[in-house]
């Protein structure tokens, strides 16, 4: 739509994370200008001109930052060592870079740039961070394949609070060299915002919802089926006669993705107004439909309470079985597909109608009336290459996955079936869901139905 909806203020530049739903079966400060650039930490990037190591055996280094501690790995100055100035460090075999000092300030952003040695093949690297003065590490993104003689930049979203130091470990190729150097770090960004259960840091620029809050939703309970709820890790506009959300928004990156458990706490969500009726944990039980999440838990798994918040019940729908299981499910797998592959998505998902069939039958309504069953299920996706200043990136070019399903059990399993125009939920909603983007960009990519890979 080119009708822009501006009269809440919180909803400015809103991070739209369109995704789908899965179910209940087991297997620094930034400003509310979302366009301001995270600050790089004084003294960075690490060039590694300051400092000079000429063996691979493990040793400590004073760099321009501070102490590393470098194993299988050297300075290297050679005309064969990829560099931007006069050296780099060049790894071998189980090559370890590690820095010994904390930064305080936590870290957002983070960039490295990489490179073949000489002739050498490829090989592959991962990053890691430790928020306990290096006791233990976790890896951050995704392993980084290095085949080129050109220095490349790899980049991982990592924000994280607090004290926080890295390690590059080269995971692949004994013998095989590789260079490393300009390493960027960015402080932490936390994001402005408020009502309805908190606010919460969505992709490295804040909001999950930066590109426009699609229904208008406030966080006044007078505005009882279009209310606005932010959390951490996702945001929503509720819809109290329906007691199912009308959309959920949320940004897919590699800051939320670790190795937390799926938690299986379903649960009332004691946020919601006084005197709200909570859907409860058992509510669906009996009705033939799955508790199907709007933000997956697999979305959300860089800590156990990110993946926890997934489970409030504020995030489900009546959805049918194979319409969760397998349609849906296999949507997100491939969006966390591309995350993998260098992409960060922003996902919003949504349902409208009145009406489902699930395992059991059809029905308008479950849990004694008290929960509505959507008829449809509806998902958009803007993919973007990793970097900052999200809002401002996107062209007409850039890719965007629009998907309206039917919510029944005889769907295909094939989401790809069900791809739209955003022009056509928007027709169907009454939403303005990329209101952010300048009209031109808006109208051209709500146009188009997406022709791209499905897995």
């Amino acid at each position: 739509m080119k009708t822009k909806i501006t009269n809440l203020a919180v909803a400015g530049l809103m991070a739209l994370s369109f995704a789908c739903t899965h179910d209940d079966v087991a297997p620094v400060e930034i400003s509310q200008d979302t366009n301001e650039q995270m600050a790089v930490y004084a003294g960075w990037p690490e060039t590694f001109e300051g400092g000079s190591k000429t063996s691979y055996a493990g040793a400590s280094v004073t760099l321009g930052t501070g102490s590393w501690y470098l194993t299988d790995a050297l300075i290297g100055t050679t005309t064969s060592d990829r560099k931007s100035g006069s050296k780099s460090v060049r790894m071998t075999n189980s090559g370890k870079v590690t820095m010994q000092f904390n930064l305080t300030k936590g870290a957002g952003l983070v960039t490295v740039k990489h490179a073949v040695y000489g002739t050498d093949a490829g090989s592959s690297w991962e990053l890691y961070v430790s928020t306990n003065s290096g006791s233990t590490w976790m890896k951050r993104g995704s392993t980084i394949s290095t085949t080129s003689t050109t220095l490349n930049t790899a980049s991982f979203t990592v924000n994280v609070a607090g004290n926080v130091r890295f390690e590059i470990r080269k995971i692949t190729g004994s013998g095989i060299r590789i260079n490393i150097d300009d390493i960027t770090i960015n402080d932490y960004v936390t994001t402005t915002s408020g009502g309805g259960g908190g606010g919460g840091t969505g992709g490295p620029d804040g909001s999950h919802s930066a590109f426009g809050n699609p229904s208008n939703a406030t966080t006044s309970t007078s505005n009882e089926n279009n209310y606005l709820m932010q959390k951490a890790q996702f945001h929503l506009s509720y819809n109290r006669s329906r007691a199912i959300p009308n959309w959920v928004s949320w940004y897919v990156g590699n800051v939320w993705l670790g190795s937390a458990p799926r938690q299986d706490d379903f649960r009332a969500d004691n946020t919601l107004p006084a005197g709200w009726y909570q859907v409860g944990s058992s509510s669906y039980s009996g009705s033939g439909f799955d508790r199907g999440h709007n933000c997956p838990s697999a979305d959300r798994t860089s800590t156990v309470a990110d993946n926890s918040a997934t489970f409030l019940m504020t995030n489900m729908i009546p959805q049918a079985p194979t319409n969760n299981q397998q349609t849906w499910a296999r949507l997100e797998d491939y969006t966390r597909t591309l995350v993998s592959q260098g992409y960060e998505c922003y996902v919003i998902m949504g349902s409208y109608g009145t009406g489902g069939t699930g395992s059991n039958g059809t029905y308008n309504t479950i849990n004694n009336g008290n929960i509505t069953v959507p008829n449809r299920i509806w998902k958009v996706i803007v993919v973007l290459p990793q970097g900052t200043g999200d809002v401002n990136r996107v062209t007409t070019s850039t890719r965007v996955i629009a998907v309206n399903t039917p919510n029944v059990n005889s769907i295909s399993t094939s989401w790809g079936t069900y791809r739209t125009s955003v022009d056509a939920i928007e027709a169907a909603t009454g939403y303005d869901i990329l209101s952010a983007l300048p009209d031109n960009v808006e109208a051209t990519l709500e146009a188009a139905v997406d022709n791209g890979p499905t897995q």
